[in-house]
C-alpha cells in the first residue's frame, strides 16, 4: 500500500469508527432504558429469525450481548441518563424563569406614571400662586414615588394592601389637582391586606380612570376601590362615573400590559374584566386566585 493510498483510508477508517462508536452508545442508551419484558421478547424474536435466516449465530450473539449488557452496565447508564434528563429540565426551567423574568421586567418598565410631568408642572405653577398647595402636592408626590419605586423594581410582587396604598397616594395626588372635581371611596377589609397581589395593575387601571373617564368630564366625578373574595377568587373592582369605556377601541398599552403579565403569572386562571354599568362610567375588575400571604406573586405558579 503506497503513501496515497494510506492517507485516503485513514480518514475512512476514522469516519467509520465514528459511525460505529455513535451506533454503539445509541445501542447501548436503548438497551438501558429498554423494559427486560421488551429486551426478552425482541431477543427471542431475533432467534427466532436469525433460525429461519439461517444465522443462529448472529441473532444467538446479539441476545447474549444484549442481556450481558443490560445486567452489567444497563442499570448505571440508565442512572446516568435519567441525570442528564434532569439536569437538562432544570437547565430549560431555569432558561424559562429568566425569560419570564426579563419578560416582566419589560412589561413592567412599560408603566410609566404618565401623571408625572404633568405633577411637577403643577407644582411649579402653585409655587407662584399657591405655595402652601404646591408643598402639599409635592409632599403627596414624594410618598407615591416611595411607594411607588420599590416596587415597580419588586421582583417578588406585593401585597394588596401597598398595591391600595400605592393608589391611594397617587389619588390623592390627583384631588389636589382635581379639587373637588374628584371624590374616592376604597374598601379593603383588613384581612385581605397580606394577600399577595401583582404589582402596579390597580395602579393602571386607577389611572386610566382618571386620565379617559374623569378628567374628560367638566364637572369630574367618583373613583370606587373595592376588593372582596368570592368562591376562592380575588376580586379588585374600579369602578369611575366618567364618560364612559369604548369596548371597541382596543385595550391599548396599559390594560394589554395587565392581560399579558395576568396570563404569565396565573395561566389562565386569572381575568381582567371590563364592562359598561348600565347608570355609565366604567367597570373594571381584576380577577385572581386567592393566595396565601406566605406565598408570592412573582413567577407563574401552576
Amino acid at each position: 500500500m503506497n503513501q496515497n493510498d494510506s492517507n485516503r483510508l485513514l480518514p475512512l477508517l476514522r469516519e467509520v469508527g465514528e459511525t460505529i462508536s455513535v451506533l454503539w452508545w445509541a445501542f447501548f442508551d436503548w438497551l438501558a432504558v429498554v423494559s427486560w419484558r421488551n429486551l426478552l421478547i425482541i431477543c427471542f424474536a431475533a432467534l427466532i429469525f436469525g433460525g429461519m435466516l439461517n444465522m443462529p449465530q448472529p441473532a444467538a450473539m446479539f441476545a447474549f450481548v444484549s442481556i450481558g449488557v443490560k445486567v452489567l452496565a444497563g442499570g448505571k447508564r440508565r442512572a446516568d441518563l435519567a441525570a442528564d434528563a434532569a439536569t437538562t429540565r432544570a437547565n430549560v426551567e431555569a432558561l424559562e424563569r429568566r425569560l419570564m423574568e426579563a419578560q416582566m421586567a419589560t412589561l413592567q418598565a412599560q408603566i410609566e406614571p404618565h401623571f408625572l410631568f404633568n405633577t411637577l408642572a403643577l407644582i411649579g405653577q402653585l409655587i407662584e400662586t399657591d405655595p402652601p398647595q404646591a408643598a402639599r402636592i409635592h409632599t403627596h408626590l414624594i410618598q407615591y414615588l416611595r411607594s411607588a419605586l420599590p416596587q415597580m423594581r419588586d421582583k417578588g410582587g406585593g401585597t394588596l394592601g401597598r398595591q391600595i396604598e400605592l393608589a391611594r397616594a397617587y389619588l390623592t395626588i390627583m384631588q389636589a389637582r382635581m379639587r373637588d372635581r374628584l371624590t374616592v371611596a376604597i374598601e379593603l377589609p383588613e384581612s385581605l391586606a397580606e394577600t399577595p397581589f401583582p404589582p402596579m395593575m390597580i395602579q393602571t387601571l386607577v389611572e386610566n380612570a382618571i386620565k379617559h373617564g374623569l378628567e374628560p368630564k367638566t364637572q369630574g366625578g367618583h373613583i370606587d376601590i373595592r376588593a372582596s373574595v368570592r368562591e376562592k377568587f380575588l376580586h379588585v373592582e374600579v369602578i369611575d362615573n366618567g364618560v364612559g369605556f369604548n369596548l371597541h377601541a382596543g385595550d391599548g398599552i396599559g390594560l394589554a400590559n395587565i392581560r399579558e403579565r395576568l396570563k404569565m403569572l396565573f395561566g389562565g386562571t386569572a381575568q381582567l374584566i371590563i364592562e359598561i354599568p348600565a347608570q355609565g362610567g366604567a367597570y373594571t375588575c381584576i380577577r385572581v386566585p386567592i393566595q396565601t400571604p406566605d406565598k408570592k406573586t412573582g413567577a407563574a405558579e401552576r
